[in-house]
């Protein structure tokens, strides 16, 4: 290594020494005009605040004072303008970064992408926000909507995502929390019997539902041939709302999940099965190789009350 590159070398380190409270005791001094107040106000020795001073000078290799002698006020060097220059734009960003973290960290603050489906969406996800939002208006939330949730565990390990809604079955290295379980509904016509419907009763009824790939539709088949019911669909679609107008409509009746029926429509009726079929079990999960940040935890807790709260009203209708 060459004389000039050693000495740039030894030079950057000595700068690399530099410190905040360096910087805050130039600034300090510069401000309150002596090395008293500037003690008192840092909760300082003034002979600690001299050290800092004469160390910054030290590295830095030039006076960045002038001291008179008497009652005058030591004035900064043309070296000591430049240094406490930078100093304050340096010190504004710690305080900046502080202020930032603090609020990180109390969960005030933050954005999060939130991996989603429609009866979540519509049912639960509008309460939970605004019951978020009230507490930490500057949180940044965006949701992507995915039925098919083919590749959300993909995106979750990816860091696409970092909350994601999952049913039933969840695979190993995800972080979870059970939120509720979601029974399955026969969706009728207001004129239909009273009373639980009877699965049986499909093998003559045509049925409306979610197509095959789809987690729920798959749900009702396997639990229909169970029970050796051969269901016959007449309509089938990932879109719930039309689901719902099939049913309306009389094309068919609908086996689905309670969250994803609108039970003020006047037009529809729910009934329970027999037998009935495993409700789906809902989780929010994450990436547990990945610190959450505090507002997803925030999240977390309120979307256990609210979807079990949803649940537990919808039941009453």
């Amino acid at each position: 290594m060459s004389r000039f590159a050693n000495d740039q070398l030894c030079l950057a380190v000595m700068w690399n020494d530099i410190t905040a409270r360096h910087l805050l005791a130039l600034q300090a001094v510069h401000e309150e005009g002596t090395f008293g107040r500037a003690a008192e106000r840092l909760g300082f020795t003034q002979s600690a605040v001299s050290q800092q001073v004469a160390t910054l000078e030290q590295i830095v290799g030039q006076p960045l004072f002038d001291r008179k002698p008497g009652p005058n006020p030591p004035t900064l060097t043309p070296a000591g303008e430049v240094v406490h220059q930078h100093a304050v734009t340096l010190l504004a960003g710690i305080e900046e970064a502080e202020l930032e973290l603090s609020r990180l960290v109390r969960g005030v603050s933050g954005s999060l992408r939130v991996g989603t489906f429609q009866s979540i969406s519509a049912r639960v996800l509008p309460l939970a926000l605004r019951q978020l939002y009230d507490q930490s208006p500057d949180v940044e939330i965006t949701l992507v909507d995915d039925d098919l949730h083919a590749d959300v565990f993909d995106a979750i390990h990816a860091g696409e995502l970092d909350l994601a809604f999952a049913a039933n079955e969840l695979p190993e290295g995800v972080g979870s929390r059970y939120l509720a379980a979601d029974p399955y509904v026969a969706v009728v016509q207001p004129d239909e019997p009273p009373g639980p419907l009877q699965l049986e009763t499909l093998r003559s009824r045509p049925l409306i539902g979610q197509p095959e790939a789809d987690s729920c539709g798959h749900a009702v088949n396997r639990g229909l041939e169970r029970l050796g019911v051969s269901p016959h669909y007449a309509f089938r679609s990932h879109d719930n709302g039309a689901v719902q107008g099939m049913v309306a409509a009389g094309v068919g009746i609908a086996i689905v999940p309670l969250l994803t029926v609108d039970t003020s429509d006047p037009k529809i009726s729910v009934r329970t099965t027999v037998p009935e079929i495993e409700p789906r079990k809902i989780s929010v999960i994450w990436d547990e190789s990945r610190t959450l940040l505090p507002v997803a935890n925030q999240l977390v807790d309120i979307l256990t009350d609210v979807c079990g709260e949803q649940l537990a009203a919808t039941l009453k209708v």
